[in-house]
């Protein structure tokens, strides 16, 4: 009897646990939706109206439109080819046809992955919750905005058909490359409509949406093919084909349109831009949220860009005696010769154009931003400033072009080298950044220190890593065409830092301004040092390393450097007038490749990337008058001899005019001739 009473009593506690637990629960669940419920997105009547969401425009700095983000082409479900509804049930949701809203089995499925295993969370989202997702705008991923969906996707349920749910959701669903809804994706794909697509078609594009750019087909077609693969796979567990059909489809080779949806003009540009909204404003708004947005693009200066950086670069395959690049077995181009250039305007910050590689089509990474590459002396600017600030030195200043040997602390010893053969003596500073004296730059480098010159590139915006030493002065730690240009902007103006930019303004649907662009600079150098830096930088043009761009025509005061790296591996040229400052990267995405013409002979900033600037430059600037620099207050102008850095009178065609400051004497002191190194 004792024993059957303690059984009754644990009888009665289990009971009392469970109508607390009962109760618990549906406090819980009421406390969850007196809490969620009044914030409920409304459900639109009828339900094709969820996916009339205004697209978001983007504009030209012109006002050209550029690109329209989020249009759809809505069809009904008669207008869809019974291959692809069948795909994307087994692929998303293959209980759709027997669910209310809420799969259970997979819903207890993805509790238990999440919950017991670790470092694991499993999605349990049916096609009508994904739909009901869209009634949201905002990315944010919480258990609270799951619970809202689950509500919301219930109502749809209750208030609508399988066949209008599915139909909805084709319309809305996202394919990649701007094409959402299934008429709008078979026709970007396809060149066809959404009636006519085959079995391995409708498994292609059904595998898209869980990843549009990851399984994008122009980009990574074999990834695309195992998708299909897996699509195909579970229409067979669904009972929707058979084995045969299946293998048949994954056999089939898929033709796709020939006009690709990435090759609208300015691409790598509107990447950049579409890739900064969606950071800040989320993937929904940027898509279906109706923005305005207004970019920094000059459509004509991008189209020079492009061209310019086209025929510059087949010129040096020419030159390489390169007929036709070597292709892989999809036909893309492998160790192809790329180039990439960024225009900016100086006394804003306002990147006009962006060409990141030869070919948008071939390759989307844009070498303009995303590439770090090795500068080579175009790094120079940053040591002489450095040099001039930290030991009071001239571009009269005198040192001597010779052997020279640094020894570095636990490791060889560094012997920098000229790219002309043999040494010169004597020379003033002008000269040597003129004519890309190593010799000199490393002294100067060991006598101002790498943190000095690290200190300087920084003030003028270069953000990429640097590495702290000497060999730093001539361009060892990479750094992209953007990150230059802006950069070389700050010595245009005089001193004055803008921060690169490229969306000017922001407008919600209802015109409501979200942000916009307001030019403000920032001095980060002295405006005299700066002033002797473009005064020596002008005569790389005039008669140093980049006269090449003299020679072509270019006719307009500028001011620039070259750049080439060890072995020929990176050509550059960042140069600019007072107006507008572009800097041009020529190489390969491999950085072991050397550029060498068909004679051996290697290509370097000069021959390489300074005609590509002189091309786009002479377009970008036609017509314009010819500006000078700012001069500030305090400097002068003086004739000197190149060797002994003495002020002359005489005219001779070999002395050049140096800037010098108040109190500056041209006579090449500051310890010119001193023996540093052994």
């Amino acid at each position: 009897m004792a024993s059957g009473a303690v059984l009754i009593h644990r009888i009665r506690i289990c009971y009392y646990l469970l109508l607390m637990f009962i109760g618990l629960a549906v406090l819980t669940t009421g406390a969850l939706l007196f809490a969620v419920v009044p914030g409920l997105p409304r459900v639109p009547v009828p339900l094709s109206r969820i996916i009339e969401t205004p697209p978001s425009e983007i504009y030209a700095a012109t006002g050209e439109h550029l690109l329209t983000l989020g249009g759809r082409e809505t069809i009904p479900l008669s207008r869809v080819s019974p291959n692809f509804l069948n795909a994307v049930i087994a692929t998303e949701d293959h209980r759709f046809w027997k669910h209310h809203g809420m799969d259970k089995l997979r819903t207890v499925k993805a509790l238990w992955v999440t919950f017991f295993e670790k470092k694991s969370i499993q999605g349990a989202s049916t096609i009508t919750q994904q739909l009901a997702k869209n009634l949201f705008f905002s990315p944010e991923r919480s258990y609270s905005r799951k619970f809202q969906e689950l509500l919301v996707s219930l109502q749809i349920e209750a208030q609508f058909s399988k066949q209008e749910i599915l139909e909805a959701y084709m319309n809305q669903i996202s394919f990649g490359v701007g094409a959402y809804g299934i008429e709008r994706a078979a026709r970007t794909f396809f060149d066809k409509p959404a009636m006519d697509l085959t079995l391995a078609e409708s498994a292609l594009l059904a595998g898209l949406p869980k990843s549009p750019t990851q399984y994008n087909p122009y980009r990574h077609y074999d990834k695309a093919k195992k998708r299909q693969e897996v699509v195909l796979a579970r229409m067979v567990a669904a009972g929707y084909i058979s084995k045969e059909q299946a293998e048949q489809a994954a056999a089939e080779n898929l033709k796709l349109s020939s006009s690709r949806p990435e090759t609208r003009a300015g691409s790598y540009f509107v990447d950049m831009v579409i890739k900064q909204l969606e950071e800040q404003y989320g993937p929904h708004v940027v898509y279906h949220g109706g923005l305005r947005v207004t970019t920094t693009l000059d459509p004509q200066l991008q189209a020079w860009a492009t061209t310019a950086v086209s025929n510059g670069a087949a010129a040096i395959e020419k030159m390489m005696g390169i007929e036709k690049a070597a292709s892989d077995e999809n036909g893309s181009r492998r160790h192809r010769l790329q180039a990439a250039l960024v225009a900016v305007e100086t006394h804003s910050g306002a990147v006009k154009a962006v060409v990141g590689g030869r070919d948008y089509s071939d390759t989307q990474f844009n070498r303009a931003v995303q590439s770090r590459r090795l500068p080579g002396s175009g790094f120079k600017p940053f040591l002489y400033y450095a040099a001039f600030e930290k030991l009071g030195l001239t571009p009269a200043s005198v040192m001597v072009d010779k052997p020279v040997m640094i020894p570095i602390a636990g490791g060889r010893q560094w012997r920098p080298r000229n790219f002309k053969p043999g040494y010169e003596g004597p020379m003033v500073l002008k000269r040597a950044l003129m004519d890309s004296v190593n010799s000199i730059a490393a002294q100067l480098a060991v006598r101002t220190g790498p943190q000095s010159i690290i200190e300087t590139a920084r003030r003028c915006g270069i953000q990429s890593p640097l590495t702290p030493v000497y060999s730093l002065a001539m361009g060892t730690s990479g750094v992209s065409p953007l990150e230059m240009a802006s950069a070389f902007s700050t010595f245009a103006t005089g001193g004055v830092y803008h921060e690169p930019f490229w969306i000017r303004r922001v407008e919600d649907v209802l015109g409501r301004v979200l942000e916009e662009h307001i030019d403000t600079g920032e001095r980060r150098l002295d405006a005299g040092l700066t002033c002797q830096i473009v005064d020596m930088m002008r005569g790389a043009v005039d008669q140093g390393t980049g006269e090449t761009i003299r020679r072509m025509g270019f006719g307009l005061p500028a001011a620039g450097k070259t750049g080439t790296s060890n072995d020929f591996k990176d050509a550059w040229f960042t140069g600019f007038t007072p107006t507008l400052c572009a800097s041009v990267w020529v190489g390969y995405d491999h950085g072991g490749i050397e550029m060498r013409d068909a004679f051996g002979v290697g290509v370097t900033g000069g021959r390489g990337a300074a005609p590509i600037w002189a091309d786009f430059m002479e377009k970008a600037t036609r017509g314009a008058p010819p500006r000078e620099f700012p001069i500030p207050s305090g400097v002068r102008f003086e004739t000197i001899d190149p060797t002994t850095g003495r002020s002359t009178a005489a005219e001779n065609a070999r002395f050049l005019r140096v800037v010098l400051l108040s109190g500056q004497t041209a006579h090449g002191g500051s310890g010119a001739n001193e023996e540093v190194y052994p």
